[in-house]
């Protein structure tokens, strides 16, 4: 619908230099918000937890942490993340409410999620080398959301692959193959 060019001038911020990442206050706004909404509701439910957001690596995490028996803490994680997959979608949807915003807030508890990360991401890295070796696609094992953007951030690092999520969830598997690969039907036309 008519594009035009636009001009754009740049200015840093005073007192900034220049290069240096802005702080995202809505991010930091997010992580306050969401950590208030589950300590209110770590007391409805009567568990000793505190939430606290902290930026990990470019990413806003708010970390629960038991306060006097860390053990308990494993009740909010449930098997394989499940139950903690459910916290974070309440967050979500807490935070939509509260700020009208796409939530951007990772729950985390007790570290799970960051410990979690470094193993997928450890398990797609070794993969990739492998497609990168055989030039054979393969496919990882289900994984939720979060796994699956961790995959595909860690083998966009990776020279010469792709990544492509494929599946219906709860089996949505994330699969790596080399870059611009045509797959074999479609590769030359059928000869009658």
């Amino acid at each position: 619908m008519g594009a035009h060019e636009a001009v754009v001038r740049v200015r840093p911020r005073a007192g900034a230099p220049v290069g240096a990442p802005e702080p995202d206050e809505d991010l930091e706004q997010q992580g306050e918000v969401a950590a208030q909404f589950l300590e209110g509701l770590f007391d409805l439910l009567g568990l000793e937890a505190e939430a606290e957001p902290a930026m990990v690596e470019g990413l806003m995490y708010v970390d629960v942490w038991g306060r006097e028996a860390p053990d308990d803490m494993g009740i909010l994680i449930g098997r394989h993340g499940a139950t903690l997959d459910a916290l974070q979608e309440m967050v979500r949807s807490a935070m939509q409410r509260a700020v009208q915003e796409r939530c951007r807030v990772t729950v985390d508890v007790e570290d799970y999620r960051k410990r979690r990360r470094s193993q997928v991401v450890s398990r797609a890295q070794t993969v990739a080398r492998r497609v990168q070796r055989s030039g054979k696609p393969e496919a990882l094992e289900p994984m939720n959301a979060f796994e699956r953007k961790a995959v595909h951030d860690a083998v966009t690092g990776i020279g010469g692959l792709e990544t492509a999520s494929e599946g219906e969830e709860p089996d949505r598997r994330v699969v790596i193959k080399r870059a611009g690969r045509v797959p074999r039907e479609t590769a030359r036309p059928d000869r009658v």
